[in-house]
């Protein structure tokens, strides 16, 4: 069975899927509780919102943590890769090891995975990305450190938020 939550943070209204005690997706807001609920409900359709087991909601309170700006280590959250594939995944994993406050290029993870042509697949992967903020596909840049997209809603915006928040911001031009 999977089940499902909701729950608060300092930018809107998440959410987590989950099977057993592994996290098999998340959701960053959706711009209300109801909507967060009704993505969660078109990707898992048989999914049912309930209490998470206790290993889940440490994961939730990871969240609601990093997302208030404390820096919790968030890599030892068990995620469901089954459906994910292969690149992607590898993907993933390089972008786990990225500490909250800092940033790699697409490029820069492209390099680690040993196939340097590949940031474009790499941007894709992020893309697509399951798990946002477990997998901290927010601290991902374009090359020159500049935001590059963002799928979630809010887009960019949402990207600089949280990256505000973490204290990783892209440089931007100053006056001083």
């Amino acid at each position: 069975m999977t089940g499902f939550t909701v729950f608060d943070t300092a930018i809107g209204v998440c959410g987590l899927a989950w099977r057993d005690d592994v996290v098999v997706g998340t959701s960053l807001p959706e711009g209300s509780q109801a909507r967060t609920c009704a993505w969660l409900l078109k990707r898992f359709p048989d999914a049912v919102e309930g209490t998470p087991p206790a290993a889940v909601q440490a994961a939730v309170d990871g969240i609601v943590a990093l997302l208030g700006g404390a820096r919790p280590d968030l890599t030892s959250i068990p995620l469901d890769f089954s459906a994910v594939p292969e690149f992607n995944r590898r993907a993933y994993e390089v972008a786990r090891t990225i500490p909250p406050g800092k940033t790699l290029t697409y490029g820069d993870i492209a390099h680690r995975l040993g196939q340097p042509g590949s940031a474009q697949a790499v941007g894709q992967a992020m893309g697509h990305n399951p798990f946002p903020i477990i997998v901290p596909c927010h601290r991902v840049l374009a090359a020159g450190g500049k935001d590059g997209g963002f799928s979630a809603r809010g887009g960019v915006e949402t990207k600089r938020r949280m990256l505000v928040i973490e204290g990783a911001l892209a440089d931007e031009p100053t006056l001083f």
